[in-house]
């Protein structure tokens, strides 16, 4: 019991911690971005805020998160190889927010990145828990394929959170939202280390988050999408994928299932309707909710329930035994199964259809400034996300 005590205690002053360097860092940042023409300026009408807004706020999420880590934990290799590669995605996302690069070679970067951390054996997917509770085989072992399987998942993670970064406030809110997740399972299984890893991103999230609610005075850009992204994909794999000989095969998707999802059906969506995988629509998930007549802020509320519904089958699953935990999954994939089916049948176009005219000007509205990014630089899978250039 002392030493459990001892655990969220640390976790809690790593979770402040970072949530104050990142409050206090973020007008710093925003005064930064400025300066440096990272800015999102609204010169099309597909830009819905009516005011030039700075991007590379993640800047102020990473500086958190980094105090932190320094202060609460050693620098074991295994945390040396991801901060290492953390710094390599964050002055890609801050290029990127200034310069607006290319997609390729952002995705060659992603893949080196993920490479400085695969090739420390401590952070490398080795096994995988093998789903058939019939199979005497409990794992599978991956031998040559974990560093190619290590580097999908990184990357994969990396551009899904990315790509849900559509709307004020969700990509950091659902980051936060799966940080905690993992850490209330990492301090349930006894993994003090992987409790204040999380502690400490989502107390960066919380710090930047009250800047990036709508409106939003700060973007966090790729410097913050695909930080978070990669630091979440890092540690799942130092934690979840390490757990249960069963459960632990769902718990990573579960904890990670709103971007999962969204990117798994934009790729299916895609080719379901004759398009590349890569080509960019409005069909995302925070699309289709503001299509339907969602305000942003409604929208963002509704992903954030959806993502904490997730999180907590995912502790639920940590928790209790592995024959309820069997059924709890399958009645969760069923449920999943239906929503997909429904999700896929829902609207087959990119687009909402046209509203008829009244004849009156159209007034961009003040509740939606970030309704869509489908514009500037591509990223990964095709999306164009803000920028001016």
């Amino acid at each position: 019991m002392p030493i459990q005590l001892t655990s969220i205690g640390l976790a809690l002053a790593a979770l402040l911690t970072a949530a104050l360097v990142a409050l206090i860092s973020t007008p710093v940042v925003r005064s930064l971005a400025f300066r440096v023409g990272a800015v999102d300026i609204p010169k099309d009408s597909r830009r819905m805020h009516d005011h030039p807004i700075p991007r590379m706020g993640g800047l102020a999420i990473f500086f958190g998160f980094i105090f932190s880590i320094l202060i609460f934990l050693p620098l074991t290799p295994e945390r040396q190889s991801m901060l290492l590669g953390g710094v390599v995605i964050v002055i890609l996302g801050i290029f990127d927010d200034i310069f607006a690069l290319p997609a390729l070679p952002k995705f060659f970067i992603q893949i080196g990145a993920a490479l400085i951390v695969a090739l420390e054996e401590g952070n490398c997917i080795q096994l995988l828990s093998n789903p058939n509770i019939f199979s005497r085989e409990l794992y599978w072992e991956l031998g040559w394929l974990s560093i190619p399987i290590t580097v999908l998942w990184i990357v994969g993670i990396t551009n899904s959170v990315n790509l849900i970064d559509g709307l004020d406030g969700l990509a950091c809110g659902v980051s936060t939202i799966s940080s905690m997740t993992l850490l209330v399972i990492a301090l349930s299984v006894a993994e003090p280390d992987v409790a204040i890893l999380m502690a400490a991103l989502a107390g960066g999230c919380i710090g930047f988050l009250p800047y990036n609610l709508n409106p939003a005075k700060i973007f966090m850009g790729d410097t913050g999408a695909t930080f978070l992204g990669f630091i979440l994909a890092t540690v799942s794999i130092q934690g979840l994928f390490k757990f249960y000989a069963i459960i632990s095969f769902a718990v990573p998707f579960l904890m990670l299932g709103l971007p999962i999802f969204d990117t798994c059906f934009a790729i299916l969506r895609r080719v379901s309707h004759g398009q590349s995988p890569m080509a960019p629509d409005r069909g995302h998930i925070h699309h289709r909710l503001i299509d339907m007549g969602f305000t942003q802020k409604q929208a963002v509320a509704v992903l954030y329930i959806i993502s904490a519904i997730l999180g907590l089958s995912a502790v639920v699953l940590t928790t209790i035994g592995v024959v309820r935990a069997m059924l709890f999954l399958l009645a969760l994939g069923v449920a999943g199964a239906v929503a997909g089916k429904l999700y896929l049948d829902h609207n087959s176009g990119s687009a909402p259809p046209p509203r008829p005219s009244t004849g009156k000007q159209s007034v961009p509205r003040r509740e939606t400034p970030r309704q869509t990014q489908i514009a500037g630089s591509e990223n990964f899978f095709g999306e164009e996300d803000q920028s001016d250039k």
